[in-house]
């Protein structure tokens, strides 16, 4: 028990003592992490721990803590501290700087000894390397120009960030990346007008700006105008595409207009052409029905003609049929008497064997004489029924084909009149035609003549016309004289009338036959003026032909 009591305390105590060596390690034991490492100094020399840990004694060592996070540096230069470049400009810049401490055991050695725990804050960092910054800054900006600093910010920030390594390496730290986010002019009320570098910038910039505003000026007066061409040229093309539109309208609409007048036409056209077939086919379907009338009139015609000839024979046969019964009955009545007469005959021969033997013979040669002229009346007749059927039979067979004669008289008739009114139709039209060219070549003949006699006509001189007029007033004189002197036969005539008197009317039966309305002293009167009216043309035409003394001489002797 005591052995075990001991044990239970000697574990104890070594558990306690364990535990007492584990918080005591754990106090001391400083671990680095992926954000920060340290270094420790003191006992045992310096010693960068980045990974792992190491026990820190107190007193003995001591440890510098370094961030390896990557730090964002701003750096801001505006307005009076505005950065001046190359052609005396201010520029105001912003530029972030990425740094951080280089993992390795030098950079974090150098870093923990230059920056301390500067690293942990950004702000201390920031004021200790910032100078380093605007100096770099400032180099690169005085050697660019601000359109190329502001046309060129990457190689602005490159030029940058090369020169700012190298110093940075001094501190253990590397530049990750610059970044320029903030670039612009200096605001002119900033520059000092005793600063030679702001006068020269200001100078230039007042230059820079009043050119700019005279060209803006300009751009907006020539943007204005050319905004105005523009309008104008808009509704110049707005105009002429509305005059091409309404052009192309009124063109669309005479053509719509010519093609519906077109179809109308060819519509109308089309409707002439279909009444005009509507009305061939009205005619040809009157045509038809009057060929089928005339057709069916002639079949009914046909069959009306067949079944009276069928009546026809069918009364012949009946007739004849009546005449063989009457026939047959006469024979009958010939056979009946017959047999009656040799009944007769038989009474007569008994009656004559009871009389008189004398009388046979007699009786016999009568009655056989008898017998004979019956036989022979009997014959006679069936001789002249015969006959008479057979003049039936062929008056029938012969009216028959007299009716087919006439029918085929008739229609070879009516086919000759028609044919010969065709035949005459066309012989009066060639004979007319006949004519027509016959005259037509007679009225060119003529024509001809009369043009190759006013040709000639036309070639004749004056003297040769002035003779054929002669010739044409000795040619017609004597009508002209005898016309101018009828009147005063006239008077010859009424002298011989008038033998009766004076008294102006006709004396006794015969007719008086005078002129006008008044007596005979107004009839001389009226003709003795008519002649000498006429007078003067009929000397001035025999003057014209040199027989003015003949003339006068048969005036004088007409007077």
């Amino acid at each position: 028990m005591e052995n075990l009591n001991f044990i239970l305390t000697v574990a104890g105590a070594s558990v306690v003592g364990l535990l007492f060596i584990g918080l005591i390690f754990a106090k001391l034991y400083h671990r680095a992490s992926k954000e920060v490492a340290f270094v420790r100094t003191g006992m045992g020399g310096e010693k960068v721990v980045k990974d792992g840990g190491a026990l820190v004694l107190p007193v003995l060592q001591e440890v510098i803590n370094v961030n390896m996070n990557t730090l964002r540096l701003e750096v801001r230069r505006a307005n009076e501290a505005a950065l001046i470049t190359r052609d005396r400009m201010r520029v105001d810049v912003t530029a972030e700087f990425y740094v951080r401490v280089a993992p390795t055991v030098e950079a974090i050695s150098v870093a923990a000894q230059t920056l301390g725990n500067r690293t942990l804050e950004v702000d201390s960092l920031k004021s200790l390397i910032e100078g380093k910054f605007v100096d770099v800054l400032r180099a690169v900006a005085a050697e660019m120009a601000m359109e190329e600093l502001h046309e060129k910010r990457s190689d602005f920030v490159q030029r940058v960030q090369n020169n700012v390594r190298v110093d940075l390496e001094k501190n253990g730290l590397e530049l990750e990346s610059v970044s320029l986010t903030g670039l612009d002019q200096t605001d002119p009320k900033y520059f000092r007008l005793d600063n030679a570098f702001d006068a020269e910038g200001l100078t230039q910039l007042t230059k820079i700006t009043e050119s700019r505003r005279k060209q803006r000026n300009d751009i907006e007066r020539e943007t204005e105008v050319q905004i105005q061409e523009r309008n104008l040229e808009s509704e110049q093309r707005s105009l002429a595409i509305k005059r091409e539109s309404e052009y192309a309208r009124l063109q669309q609409e005479k053509e719509v207009e010519l093609r519906r007048a077109e179809q109308g036409t060819e519509l109308a056209k089309e409707r002439a052409d279909k009444n005009r077939e509507a009305e061939l086919a009205t005619i040809e379907a009157d045509r038809a029905i009057e060929e089928a009338r005339i057709s069916k009139e002639r079949e009914v015609e046909a069959k009306e003609i067949e079944k009276r000839r069928q009546l026809e024979e069918a009364e012949i046969v009946r007739k004849r049929t009546l005449e063989l019964a009457e026939q047959e009955k006469a024979i009958a009545l010939a056979r009946k008497s017959e047999e009656e007469s040799a009944a007769r005959a038989k009474a007569s021969e008994a009656e004559a064997l009871s009389v008189a033997a004398s009388e046979n013979v007699r009786t016999v040669q009568e009655t056989a004489a008898a017998e004979r002229d019956k036989q022979i009346e009997i014959i006679e007749a069936s001789k002249a029924a015969e006959m008479d059927a057979v003049k039936i039979r062929v008056a029938a067979q012969t009216e028959k084909a007299a009716a087919e004669d006439r029918a085929q008289a008739l229609l070879t008739e009516a086919k000759a009149k028609a044919e010969q009114a065709e035949i005459q139709a066309q012989a009066e039209a060639e004979a007319e035609k006949t004519r027509a060219e016959a005259k037509a070549k007679s009225y060119e003949v003529e024509a001809a003549g009369q043009r190759a006699l006013h040709e000639a006509s036309n070639v004749l001189s004056t003297e040769q016309v002035e003779m054929q007029l002669k010739m044409a007033l000795y040619k017609y004189l004597p009508d002209i004289i005898r016309e101018s002197v009828k009147p005063m036969e006239n008077i010859d005539g009424i002298k011989i009338v008038q033998m009766d008197g004076f008294a102006g009317q006709a004396m006794g039966g015969g007719e008086v036959k005078r002129e006008g309305s008044g007596n005979l002293a107004d009839s001389v009167a009226e003709a003795a003026l008519r002649y000498r009216t006429q007078a003067p043309l009929v000397d001035a035409l025999l003057e014209e032909i040199g027989l003015k003394d003949g003339i006068t001489r048969l005036d004088k002797l007409n007077s």
